[in-house]
């Protein structure tokens, strides 16, 4: 289960089956980039499996979850998603009823989007071979106005060939920003699998975050982006800095996070910022951009607790973290998943 987690044994995986036996420097942002969509000749791509359990959880289900992942995977690029595919995959004796949910809950969320579904695949499986279904999305997208916008702005601060907004963008004194709660979709779906009765109190946070991005953009001085799933903060602040050649610091107290998911975690022996989050989005800042976008942020539904919550520095190695009592800590890259099985 840890090979599919998205911290280190993910990484040892991907370097022996996949980096090593494919063609992996091919377009603009390669598969040896390990980014959440790859680009070639400008147009995006982004695919991603679904197998959450149970499939319908407070908040959303694997319908709304497929979307809206596979929507950010292009968006933090810097992209405008244009079109999805999607593909299901079902055990032999699926209630229809279960089937007509998930469809109605995709459709919606893909036109609240903005991005229509175009193509796909149905396949049938012997029963027991999966667990009830399983959802696959694949999603495109294109340059935007916005995203020319964001790189004018950085221009006028620091040199840069950079065309899209990736996970290496980050430089020394860049801020880090987090567009909410942190945590939210990981216990969410725990508690309703097993039965530990936080789902009254923390639902999914779930949701595509194209409009609100966009918007982010046009604002502009955004030089890296990320949605925090498998592995959660901690392994995108890893990533960050990995692939920046930076240490990154943060602020435990800045890190916006509900009371019950603190209390959950900790009740469960879990770290917090290591569970996924399915419509949250980290991103690197100029310094000098960093209020202005906080500011943009603040003032849409889906970024209201928004919150600087740390920089780049070369003053420490790796990602460090100020705690509440005075503190330092050693954020670590996760393994694997504490929550296995959340999308």
């Amino acid at each position: 289960m840890k090979h599919g987690a998205g911290g280190e044994k993910m990484r040892q995986l991907l370097d022996s089956f996949v980096l090593a036996k494919f063609d992996k420097d091919v377009g603009d942002v390669p598969l040896s980039a390990l980014d959440d969509s790859g680009i070639v000749d400008d147009l995006v791509l982004t695919i991603d499996g679904h197998t959450v359990k149970p499939l319908f959880f407070p908040g959303g289900d694997i319908g709304s979850l497929s979307v809206a992942g596979t929507i950010n995977d292009v968006v933090v690029m810097g992209a405008r998603p244009v079109a999805l595919a999607l593909g299901f995959v079902m055990e032999e004796g699926l209630d229809l009823e279960i089937l007509e949910r998930v469809t109605n809950s995709i459709s919606k969320v893909s036109r609240e989007a903005g991005v229509p579904i175009m193509t796909g695949d149905t396949k049938v499986v012997e029963k027991g071979a999966i667990d009830e279904l399983v959802v696959t999305t694949a999603g495109i997208g294109v340059r935007s106005e916005a995203l020319e916008h964001n790189f004018e702005v950085i221009g006028q601060y620091r040199q840069t060939d950079e065309r899209w907004v990736r996970d290496s963008g980050l430089r020394e004194g860049d801020k880090i920003i987090v567009t909410g709660t942190v945590g939210d979709h990981g216990i969410a779906v725990l508690s309703c699998r097993e039965g530990y009765g936080f789902e009254s109190d923390v639902v999914s946070d779930a949701q595509p975050l194209n409009k609100m991005i966009e918007k982010a953009l046009r604002v502009g001085g955004i030089v890296a982006m990320k949605d925090p799933t498998r592995g959660g903060l901690a392994n995108t602040l890893n990533e960050f800095g990995e692939k920046s050649g930076v240490g990154i610091q943060i602020e435990e107290g800045q890190i916006p996070m509900n009371p019950t998911v603190h209390a959950a975690s900790e009740m469960l022996g879990i770290d917090p910022l290591e569970i996924g989050n399915e419509g949250k989005v980290v991103m690197g800042v100029l310094p000098e951009m960093a209020d202005a976008v906080l500011e943009c942020l603040r003032k849409t539904p889906e970024g209201v607790q928004s919150s600087i919550i740390g920089e780049a520095t070369n003053e420490v190695k790796g990602v460090v973290m100020k705690t509440l009592v005075g503190g330092r800590r050693i954020v670590e890259p996760p393994i694997g998943d504490p929550i296995p099985r959340i999308c």
